[in-house]
């Protein structure tokens, strides 16, 4: 299902050390319906892992790792092997592209179920990744707040996440900058977030 997709103007939402642009509307209300059951449905999704001071952990939420190559991606000291790119996975990654005039050749999916499960601070910052490339964060699903902190003075950004749209995360905005997904009990609805980007080979 394709129908017209546009982007609203925007401006950086960070005052200083980086570059975060919103797109809301990206995505319109029918195809984003379209492209969170498709990839709710035809996504291999597993649970993630994390070993946190040498314990290991299992998290409800799940994830799942796609590229153009198998691309290894290590964070939280667990090792993924990228799967080859499905059709909407390409149709949105073209989209994301055509807004940021960025290239990506991989996507790191999330599925949360709901309010309950989120994403403690970190940083997109792992060595295979381009230095100061865009990763483009699609949203679609449940509305969710998401949280940018600096890492020298703790200054706090919170925006809402809503169903269709696209984050584009920039410059240096993952050298200075973190940022989460709080849990909210008020959530009870499922939110998919796709998180494009560009390994370096």
């Amino acid at each position: 299902m394709q129908k017209e997709l546009f982007a609203n103007e925007t401006a950086n939402l960070l005052p200083f050390d980086g570059e975060v642009l919103y797109y809301k509307g990206l995505i319109d209300k029918e195809n984003a319906f379209f492209y969170f059951d498709s990839l709710y449905r035809k996504i291999e999704w597993k649970n993630d892992e994390a070993f946190i001071f040498g314990k290991h952990y299992i998290t409800k939420r799940k994830v799942a790792w796609y590229g153009e190559k198998p691309f290894s991606y290590t964070y939280s000291k667990v090792t993924k092997r990228a799967l080859p790119w499905n059709k909407e996975l390409i149709q949105l990654k073209n989209l994301c592209e055509s807004i940021t005039k960025s290239n990506y050749n991989s996507c790191l999916l999330n599925l949360y179920h709901d309010g309950n499960e989120g994403m403690a601070y970190h940083s997109d910052d792992e060595s295979m990744l381009l230095k100061n490339g865009s990763v483009a964060s699609v949203s679609l699903g449940a509305e969710r707040k998401f949280r940018f902190k600096h890492k020298s003075n703790s200054h706090t950004i919170t925006l809402l996440l809503e169903n269709g749209s696209l984050l584009d995360m920039r410059g240096e905005t993952q050298k200075n900058w973190l940022h989460r997904l709080p849990i909210s009990k008020k959530v009870l609805y499922p939110r998919i977030n796709l998180t494009f980007r560009t390994i370096v080979d």
